[in-house]
């Protein structure tokens, strides 16, 4: 089983043979199914069923002769909105299923980040039709299987439009000394030293969460799992028609970047509200906005 089925509102569904049913009703019942050909005794299907607005599963596998869809692999799935990224972005295949990864060059976050392609089907159509597979922005989202809500820092609005310009200098720096200028990365260095500094002064007499105002870090081995602290936005509640649970989409802010996390609210600690902060592992999904699909988003 999927170990994030939890987050889209499955938790008490602890064996296997309890899911395949599931998995069974909603290939039977789902309204989005494609298909391509990608040889001509090879297909490849994708069933996606929705459990809620927005939120649900992807099932994808083959059909064969008889017409009959077999199963290969499933993960669940959210999607939102906002435009998380418009950084440049590569996809890779992952070597055990037809699956893919991206990975964005987003200094934001201070990292390379990777996600995991929630629309690889489309990427697969593009790539068969010799469509062009340029990335213009990405939307991300995130499922968490455990997380808590932290209080909001007292920031005055001077405060936040100082936090605001010293981010996008920062951005611009890294940007530069990514193409290989030395006084940016002179200037990196001397700022990376004070703000040691400053942290290790006041986390003698502060809690380290009263510092650290949103945070981006990966988590685990897995390379698309990411521990992050972000400032909650909006909140949106879901419930799984399926099993009746209560799921929140949560809006975040985390280090100016803006995506959807969800998370059963059996899993959360605390409650959710605008202003306060989220606190969990999440495993980090993403649509993939192609060249050319803007226009049929905008229609």
């Amino acid at each position: 089983m999927h170990k994030f089925l939890r987050s889209i509102g499955f938790g008490t569904y602890q064996k296997k043979k309890e899911m395949v049913r599931v998995l069974d009703e909603l290939e039977k019942t789902a309204e989005v199914r494609r298909r391509i050909q990608i040889e001509p005794d090879t297909n490849l299907c994708e069933v996606r069923a929705e459990v809620a607005s927005g939120m649900g599963i992807v099932m994808v596998g083959e059909t064969d002769e008889d017409g009959v869809f077999r199963r290969d692999y499933y993960f669940p799935y959210l999607t939102g909105e906002h435009v998380s990224s418009e950084t440049d972005c590569s996809i890779q295949r992952h070597t055990e299923k037809e699956t893919f990864g991206g990975l964005l060059d987003e200094n934001r976050v201070g990292i390379s980040l990777i996600f995991f392609l929630d629309n690889g089907f489309e990427y697969i159509e593009r790539r068969l039709d010799q469509v062009s597979l340029k990335v213009n922005s990405v939307k991300l989202t995130g499922l968490s299987v455990e997380g808590k809500i932290l209080l909001p820092l007292h920031k005055t609005q001077r405060q936040i439009e100082k936090a605001q310009v010293a981010a996008r200098d920062r951005s611009s720096l890294l940007e530069a000394a990514r193409n290989g200028d030395e006084d940016a990365m002179e200037t990196l260095t001397i700022e990376d030293i004070d703000m040691y500094s400053q942290i290790s002064r006041r986390v003698m007499k502060e809690d380290i969460y009263s510092i650290v105002d949103s945070s981006f870090m990966p988590s685990g081995i897995e390379c698309d799992q990411y521990t992050v602290i972000g400032e909650i936005l909006q909140v949106a509640e879901k419930v799984n028609h399926i099993s009746d649970e209560l799921v929140y989409d949560l809006t975040l802010n985390c280090n100016d970047m803006i995506f959807h996390v969800g998370i059963a609210r059996r899993d959360l600690l605390g409650e959710p509200v605008v202003g306060r902060r989220f606190k969990g592992q999440i495993w980090m999904q993403g649509v993939a906005v192609f060249e050319g699909d803007e226009k049929t988003e905008a229609e």
